[in-house]
């Protein structure tokens, strides 16, 4: 049962190119590098995202605030082969540094992901795509540490979403 790794954060996907963008929730994103800095996504075959991926070897992993819930709710329950997602979020979309695929104006980060690698895992492929540029808000990664409170976005079963925040810290001595 994997919801027991849950509550995870949720992140958005964005693939495409600026002329047919999509937008998908993904909650199961990992760093698999730091040097060089590679992430994996997992993603159904089934999903729209899987395909643009696929076909335009790039992506964007966006880190979207607690106040885009809406959004990410929509773009994880409505497909892109049925609708045009960015005609009925409410996400703007702005271009990107080194990728084709737009990433997300207002997001706490995007990063820009060309696609290294691909392998299936039982019912979901493993898109491996290495960071070739990304965009922060500084407020949220103050040193390069991620602000609890900056309005990091979790989810912890189908409908149900939180705000990440700092109630207790606990500070280990090295």
């Amino acid at each position: 049962m994997y919801r027991l790794l849950y509550p995870m954060r949720t992140f958005l996907i964005v693939s495409g190119t600026e002329e047919h963008t999509n937008v998908m929730t993904a909650d199961w994103v990992t760093i698999l590098s730091a040097r060089p800095f590679f992430v994996g996504v997992a993603i159904s075959p089934k999903r729209y995202t899987w395909k643009l991926i696929r076909d335009h070897r790039e992506f964007v992993v966006a880190v979207p605030r607690d106040s885009q819930v809406k959004d990410v709710w929509i773009a994880g329950t409505k497909s892109g082969k049925d609708v045009k997602k960015t005609e009925i979020l409410s996400l703007k979309f702005i271009p990107s540094k080194k990728v084709k695929t737009p990433s997300i104006e207002n997001a706490l980060a995007n990063l820009e992901c060309k696609l290294i690698d691909m392998r299936d895992y039982g019912d979901h492929t493993l898109f491996v795509g290495e960071v070739i540029a990304y965009a922060y808000d500084e407020s949220a990664f103050p040193n390069g540490i991620p602000n609890l409170n900056a309005g990091f976005l979790m989810h912890n079963a189908w409908n149900e979403f939180f705000r990440l925040a700092a109630e207790k810290k606990y500070m280990m001595e090295e």
